[in-house]
């Protein structure tokens, strides 16, 4: 078998028969190359398989069921985690890698070396971990209470403490915010010491301050609130407190004081910790006549080992060296299918779930060890994979619920897990009255549940998302990763499998999936294989993409836990750097209350000198600029001066300094910054981690290595943000505003000392020339010929300038471009030169329609294919050796209408174009999306006049741009684009990203209908309406329609991935590729083709003269090969 599928009837249409119906057993198809790839898993995993002793396993997995809830005959020994090696408290240690840490109130347990035990509830920090041996580990850590410091008053004494206590514990009660689990004092202890605050340099020294303990974590705001009203304290009045770190979360601030960081390794010494056994411990003879015997503290979670210590004994290892292995594991990649009714998506409440398949991976092994199918109703058998088959719904899920628990996953992916999958089958196993379904953390007895969640960033916009809570086990939605870490045309999972790992979904399409599921055990078997490729593609880029190594290293260079990464934003980070540094120093950061501020000036950009330029350019690079900026200037919070606080302070120039935007910040002899150290102590990290990267053979270890290097660079260059951030923990304007002040200052200091230097006066054989610089860089044309000589000069000249400015600040050469074709600001193209002098790494684009994601692929792939012309082949002429719901976006085309209907009027869902056969309008698409996009890259060249007459000249009668012409023809006249022929329609869209609250149900399924479509952001209260546009005023508020907002189109949804195939690209002339009939190719662009590609207007517009002048030409426009799996 080649593993090569035969062309099938695309997606959504059944196979043709000449008789019988479409379940016929003796038609069934090859199997596909993921079912050879699920054999060839299930023979290696069976030669492991000999080298085990699986009786005893599935001992222990029948141990490890509870209350015989699945029959022993569906387990798998391979489920289960290995059995945990014996192991005695008061003589070994216990070692695991920790993967999150969290925190719950209860009642307090006797610890080694604890204090004594106090009556009512007290916070105890959980680690969840895994041993070296894959035992999962759950950690009660005791004894460690919230805390936040306030200055003292003035006056305020020693003998003032006690009152302080007292009155602070009376507010509270009166507050009545304690609840029934406080049952003791508020307020545990009120001390005196002696700190400093981070913000600004006062030159004092510390001062006294005021650490109060509480009892409970939800107490430090009642108390911060009541001490900023203030609180009276005999013989000072009522003063009020100003709260200095009393917005730390528990977690960061425990992590902190105790020096543990994010899925850091953590050693529990021997005699100082007790491990928890089941309630009962073991069957002997006679055990009869005695009382069960029980632990004084039974386990309370899922957990293979469960220790309890106290919070001082904990060691906690440095990320470096052996202690930066990661521990093997558990990660379960799923997929659900739902048996929806025709264009409606799947409401949990009416449409059953009829499949559930799950991959489990050990960390750090090549193929997955786990491949189940659990299947509603008879299922084939399929080769490498474990089916289970249920006549029952609420069996099924059950079984899942179970499979979960027994298995006992760290780390839980998938696509749209977060969204779809996980609150599905909650929601759906609630409907069912399925009672012990919703237990899928760690925590037994403790029910997961959903809630709304969002998220907000500048880069991303408003994200509306679900989460369901299941304590004890880390989520990774890939989707979501997705969206947040890269720019995608499309986020389906069909086109980013494509895209990172060239692979795509099985041929099977949502539309039929409840046919498969009435149809027989073969038709269920093939949508079992669809969705087992659907859960493991999930599974294959969370390690292509390296998306577990890199958070787990970003965890541990942070000092956060793993969870933070996924559901917080970037500031948290920078606080637990800052808090660590700042706890070594004796500074407290204090409490701000930011409701944004005035902005500041950005990043210079330098005028560009646009043009076409013939010869090569280099590129200069200020290495890590802001940091390095940052670290040479000693900007920090610790080191601001304060209007006119230089003169009070008696310092002299040379102790401070004063940046171009008029701030003041001492220098480093007077004292060093808190985030200059920060920054040194992180890319002296990422240093020593490349060093050893380059030295480093084994594999996993290099994904480690690499991962960590990067997470040292992403952490540095976010320091920068923290500060600028106007509605955040610590916002300071000075210092962000003083750091691009620099920037600026540095770029034109750049440019003036290169354009100085390398003149004709002096010896050079050209002057050179800054021809564009943005933010961090420089583009300098030296006028040489050759690239060798431009990188030359490249690096001569980035070590001179270097010299002008003061360390660590260092210009580098980075790369070359030639040719270059510079259109205006943050906009251009070239071939870019980095590696070798004779041969060009790629074309590089920035900001051109080529790379942007808010045109139709027509656009890109027509931009692309004309800078192509314009730089490579004119470089092989010189040399030929060196040639729905809230973010999520929604296709859709412009279709024609009458003359001066508004573009959003005319928008369409592409599939509806298809099914109806609807005209596209493609004057739009010529004169909005391709000629404007075409006369920027080629205004530089010819020059503004003559592009334009070469692009927008008036059509003759017959043609798009006159009238009369294709534009407003007949259906039956227009070409097969506008026919409902072919998919070019769905393919060439645009797509509208809801950047508010999207309400309709099938969402998901519009947003996903097409792949390749391009997007524009829309923001504000969007729905649907059903029959036309209609005012926001026109439309009853109801669970389909928001209160009044923006009204889009009708846009009328289709079942997820409902994209009809493919047809074969006419390859006998240009006009059909682009849809253009006979005949009839738009004059406008036919010049456009003549000069570029050699062909004559005659020739073009007739269809002739296609194979010879541009082979290849017609992929590169956008008209795909055929493919019998080219879907969505």
């Amino acid at each position: 078998m080649d593993g090569k599928r035969r062309p099938g009837p695309g997606p959504g249409v059944p196979p043709k028969r000449a008789r019988g119906s479409l379940w016929d057993d003796d038609d069934a198809l090859p199997p596909s190359q993921f079912e050879e790839d699920l054999a060839l898993m299930e023979e290696m995993e069976a030669e492991h398989r000999l080298q085990e002793q699986e009786e005893e396993e599935l001992q222990s997995v029948l141990e490890g069921v509870a209350d015989g809830q699945v029959p022993p005959s569906a387990i798998d020994p391979r489920w289960h985690r290995p059995t945990p090696p014996p192991l005695d408290p008061q003589t070994e240690p216990l070692i695991f890698q920790q993967l999150e840490i969290d925190h719950y109130v209860g009642p307090a347990q006797p610890v080694p070396g604890g204090p004594p035990l106090s009556r009512g509830s007290v916070p105890v920090l959980r680690a969840f971990g895994v041993t070296d041996e894959g035992v999962s580990v759950c950690c009660h850590i005791h004894g460690f209470a919230p805390y936040f410091y306030t200055p003292a008053p003035p006056g305020f004494e020693p003998e003032h403490l006690g009152d302080l206590q007292r009155e602070l514990n009376l507010a509270i009660s009166r507050d009545n915010r304690g609840g029934k689990e406080l049952t003791g004092p508020a307020v545990l202890a009120v001390e005196l010491c002696s700190r400093e605050s981070m913000f600004g340099y006062h030159g004092h020294g510390p001062s006294p301050f005021l650490r109060i303990t509480l009892a409970l974590p939800r107490l430090v705001a009642p108390a911060r609130r009541l001490l900023e009203q203030g609180i009276r304290v005999a013989g000072l009045g009522t003063p009020s407190f100003a709260p200095y770190e009393a917005n730390v979360d528990f977690e960061i601030r425990f992590m902190v004081d105790t020096d543990i960081v994010g899925c850091n390794w953590l050693e529990l010494p021997a005699g100082k910790y007790t491990l928890r056994l089941k309630k009962k411990v073991q069957d002997f003879p006679g055990q009869g006549l005695l009382p069960p015997l029980t632990h004084p503290c039974p386990q309370t979670t899922q957990c293979q080992l469960e220790a309890d210590v106290l919070w001082s004994d904990v060691v906690s290892h440095p990320p470096e060296g052996p202690w930066q292995r990661i521990a093997p594991l558990r990660v379960l990649s799923f997929d659900i299918e739902c048996a929806g009714r025709k264009g409606i998506f799947p409401e949990p409440e009416r449409d059953p779930v009829i499949q559930i398949c799950s991959l489990g991976l050990r960390w750090g092994e090549q193929e997955p060890f786990l491949r189940l199918a659990l299947t509603l109703r008879p299922c084939a058998p399929i080769l490498g994979a474990k089916v289970q088959s249920y006549e029952k719904e609420e069996d099924l899920l059950q079984a899942w619920s179970t499979f979960i628990r027994v298995m006992d996953p760290d780390v839980i992916t998938g696509y749209n897990i977060q969204n779809f999958d996980l609150p599905y089958l909650i929601s759906r196993a609630q409907t069912l009255k399925v009672e012990t379904f919703p237990f899928l953390g760690r925590v037994a007895g403790l029910r997961s549940n959903i809630r709304d969640s969002s998220f907000q960033s500048k880069q991303t916009g408003r994200r509306d998302t679900k989460v369901v809570s299941m304590v004890g086990r880390v989520q990774m939605d890939m989707l979501q990763v997705l969206l947040r870490e890269y720019k995608l045309r499309s986020y389906t999972l069909n086109a980013v499998s494509f895209h990172f790992l060239g692979e795509q979904k099985e041929d099977v399409q949502h539309s039929i999936i409840t046919d498969l599921q009435n149809g027989n055990d073969q038709t269920r078997r093939r949508l079992a294989v669809y969705c087992l490729k659907d859960a493991y593609l999930p599974l294959r880029l969370l390690e292509r993409l390296m998306v577990l190594v890199n958070a787990v290293e970003m965890a541990r260079v942070t000092g956060v836990p793993l969870s933070y990464l996924l559901s917080r934003g970037q500031q948290v980070k920078v606080v637990s750097q800052l808090l660590r540094q700042a706890m070594h120093e004796g500074l407290l950061m204090p409490v701000v209350r930011s409701e944004g501020g005035e902005d500041y000036t950005g990043a210079t950009v330098i005028e560009p000198l646009k043009g076409y330029y013939d010869v090569p350019i280099a590129t200069l690079d200020f290495s890590s600029l802001y940091p390095s900026i940052m670290m040479a200037h000693n900007l920090c919070y610790t080191t601001l001066l304060r209007p006119g606080a230089a003169q009070k302070l008696g310092l002299t120039e040379d102790q401070f300094i004063k940046t171009p935007t008029g701030d003041e910040f001492v220098k480093t002899s007077v004292r060093k910054g808190l985030l200059p150290q920060i920054l040194e102590n992180l890319l002296s990290a990422r240093k020593r981690a490349k060093a050893e990267l380059a030295k480093e053979t084994d594999p996993l270890r290099r994904q480690v290595l690499d991962g960590r290097q990067l997470a040292l660079k992403v952490s540095a260059n976010s320091v920068y943000g923290f500060t600028g951030a106007q509605v955040g923990k610590l916002p300071c304007l000075e210092i962000s505003q003083s750091v691009t002040g620099f920037g600026r200052q540095m770029i034109e200091k750049t440019k003036q000392l290169v354009e100085s230097k390398y003149t004709v006066e002096n010896g050079y054989s050209t002057s050179a020339k800054v021809v564009y610089g943005d933010t961090d860089s420089v583009m300098c044309r030296f006028g040489v010929s050759s690239v060798a000589e431009a990188m030359a000069l490249g690096r001569e000249a980035a070590d001179w300038v270097s010299g002008h400015f003061p360390s660590p600040i260092r210009l580098e050469f980075e790369k070359v471009y030639f040719p270059y074709l510079l259109i205006s600001k943050k906009r251009y193209a070239g071939l870019l030169f980095s590696s070798r002098p004779d041969t060009h790494d790629r074309m590089d684009c920035k900001g051109l329609e080529a790379v942007r994601r808010d045109n139709c692929p027509l656009v890109a792939n027509l931009v692309t294919a004309s800078l192509r012309r314009l730089l490579i082949d004119r470089m092989r002429k010189r040399d030929p050796g060196s040639a729905p719901s809230l973010g999520d976006r929604v296709p859709y085309v412009i279709i024609s209408a009458a003359k001066g209907v508004a573009a959003y009027m005319k928008s369409e869902d592409p599939l509806f174009v298809l099914e109806h056969s609807l005209p596209i309008d493609t004057q739009y698409y010529l004169e909005q999306q391709l000629a404007k996009p075409l006369l920027r890259i080629f205004e530089p060249i010819l020059g503004e006049g003559r592009a334009e007459a070469v692009l927008l000249r008036t059509g003759a009668p017959g043609d798009w741009g006159h009238p009369g012409g294709a534009g407003g023809a007949p259906a039956h006249h227009l070409p097969p684009l506008l026919q409902g022929g072919t998919t070019r329609a769905a393919k060439q869209c645009s797509r509208a990203r809801l950047a508010a609250s999207w309400p309709s149900p099938n969402a998901a399924t519009a947003a996903s209908a097409a792949a390749q479509c391009s997007t524009t952001r829309v923001s504000g209260p969007v729905h649907w309406a059903p029959t036309g546009p209609q005012p926001a005023s026109a439309i009853t508020p109801g669970p389909r329609h928001p209160p009044p907002g923006l009204a889009l189109p009708p846009i009328r949804p289709r079942a997820l991935g409902q994209v009809a195939p493919l047809s074969t690209p006419h390859r006998g002339s240009l006009a059909p590729t682009l849809g253009v009939p006979q005949g009839s190719f738009p004059s406008t662009l036919a010049p456009l083709f003549s000069s570029l590609w050699g062909l004559s207007e005659a020739g073009i517009g007739s269809g002739q003269g296609w194979g010879g002048p541009v082979p290849g030409l017609a992929p590169a426009l956008g008209a795909d090969p055929p493919s019998p799996r080219s879907r969505v």
